[in-house]
C-alpha cells in the first residue's frame, strides 16, 4: 500500500465520497488513505472460485458473499479494508451498499506484496469485528488454506489444510470444499507445486 497523504486527516465520510469517484481502490486507516496494488490472474481465479463456491452454497438464504469491491468497515478503530471475499448474514449489512460492518467470514488470497500485512496488522484489525467468526488465508503460491477461528473463549485458533486433507472447511458458514474446486484453472509455478508420491 502507498500512503497518499501524511499530514491531512480524512474523515470516513470524505473517504467514502472520494472512493466513489476514484478509478483505483484505496484502503483507509485512521484518517489516511492508501492506494492498493493490483492482483494477478492466479489471485483473481482463486478468489472467483471461492466466491462461486460460497454463492452456490448460500443460494436461497439471507447470507451474502461479496467479491473484491466491497469494503469491511471496522468502526472501533476507524478502518476500511477491501477483503478478497466477505460474507455476512446480518440484515444490518443490507443498509450499506459499499461496505459491510458485520461480517462472519473474511477471506484473503495471499500475494507476495500483501502477505505480511494480511497475516499481521490487518488480521489484528479484523479481530475488532465482534461478528467475525473466521478469518481465512488462501495461498496463491502453494496449495494451502489457513483458517483462524474464534473459539468460545474469544481466542483465535489456527487450522491449516493442505492437499493431504483433500478438503478444507469454512466452519462459520458450514461449507466443506475440495482443493480441486479451490484451485480449478490455477497453474502454480513448477517450483511451487507439491510433490506427489
Amino acid at each position: 500500500m502507498i500512503a497518499l497523504s501524511d499530514s491531512v486527516f480524512i474523515t470516513p465520510e470524505t473517504y467514502l465520497q472520494l472512493e466513489e469517484e476514484s478509478d483505483i481502490k484505496h484502503e483507509y486507516i485512521d484518517g489516511q488513505i492508501y492506494a492498493m496494488a493490483g492482483t494477478n490472474d492466479i489471485h483473481n481465479t482463486i478468489a472467483l472460485n471461492l466466491a462461486l463456491l460460497i454463492r452456490n452454497h448460500f443460494r436461497g438464504s439471507e447470507c451474502r458473499v461479496y467479491f473484491a469491491d466491497i469494503k469491511a468497515r471496522i468502526e472501533k478503530i476507524n478502518r476500511f479494508y477491501y477483503p478478497d471475499l466477505i460474507v455476512t448474514c446480518d440484515p444490518r449489512d443490507q443498509e450499506t451498499s459499499t461496505y459491510k460492518r458485520f461480517p462472519k467470514l473474511i477471506i484473503e488470497v495471499l500475494s507476495k506484496s500483501t502477505e505480511a500485512f494480511d497475516r499481521g496488522d490487518k488480521f489484528n484489525d479484523y479481530q475488532n469485528l465482534d461478528s467475525l467468526e473466521e478469518y481465512v488465508l488462501v495461498n496463491s503460491r502453494h496449495h494451502r488454506v489457513e483458517t483462524f477461528r474464534r473459539n468460545e473463549q474469544g481466542l483465535w485458533v489456527l487450522q491449516t489444510y493442505t492437499p493431504d486433507n483433500q478438503t478444507f472447511e469454512l466452519q462459520s458458514i458450514n461449507l466443506t470444499a475440495t482443493f480441486t474446486d479451490l484451485y480449478q484453472d490455477v497453474e502454480l509455478e513448477a517450483s511451487q507445486k507439491p510433490e506427489l508420491s
